[in-house]
């Protein structure tokens, strides 16, 4: 069987929503690719590491942290100067910038291999889903390794929406 990808943020998303789309597009992989996986404040504590990693167990949907697919600090914080040049706050961001964009593909991308990964999630994954924060998949870094894994390996990718 060939291996769906999904990709999904959590802004948007109460925590019922967000765990019913996984249930929904049968993923039975749920890949974590934020560097840190805290989220401040109450509306989105469920998609803290520990709380987020127990709902899964109880959906028995496999959890794996690929740190190797998170943005570094540094390739945040240029973000984020594009972010502020454009007064846009990262809930609301539609796009990343080229600046992010060359260097997540160079500092991250380049070293990655697609077929590691497919041994990472396991061959007898079904649906996998790439997960971070942002809404839009455009404005996130998800979109970027999502198309990397679907150029590579022949996926089907599919981006779930709030």
């Amino acid at each position: 069987m060939r291996i769906k990808i999904v990709t999904i943020g959590v802004y948007g998303f109460d925590e019922k929503r967000f765990f019913q789309a996984l249930v929904d597009a049968k993923v039975d992989t749920f890949c974590d690719i934020r560097l840190r996986r805290g989220m401040r404040g109450s509306e989105y504590a469920f998609a803290n590491s520990t709380k987020l990693q127990h709902k899964l167990g109880e959906l028995a949907i496999k959890y794996l942290h690929m740190k190797d697919l998170a943005p570094t600090q540094a390739m945040r914080e240029t973000q984020k100067l594009e972010d502020d040049k454009l007064g846009e706050a990262k809930r609301t961001r539609k796009f990343l910038g080229q600046t992010f964009i060359d260097s997540y593909k160079k500092e991250c991308l380049a070293h990655f291999d697609s077929h590691d990964f497919l041994e990472q999630i396991g061959y007898n994954t079904e649906v996998v889903s790439l997960f971070c924060v942002e809404r839009d998949y455009e404005a996130c870094h998800r979109s970027l390794a999502a198309k990397k894994l679907a150029q590579e390996l022949g996926l089907q990718v599919a981006h779930l929406h709030p």
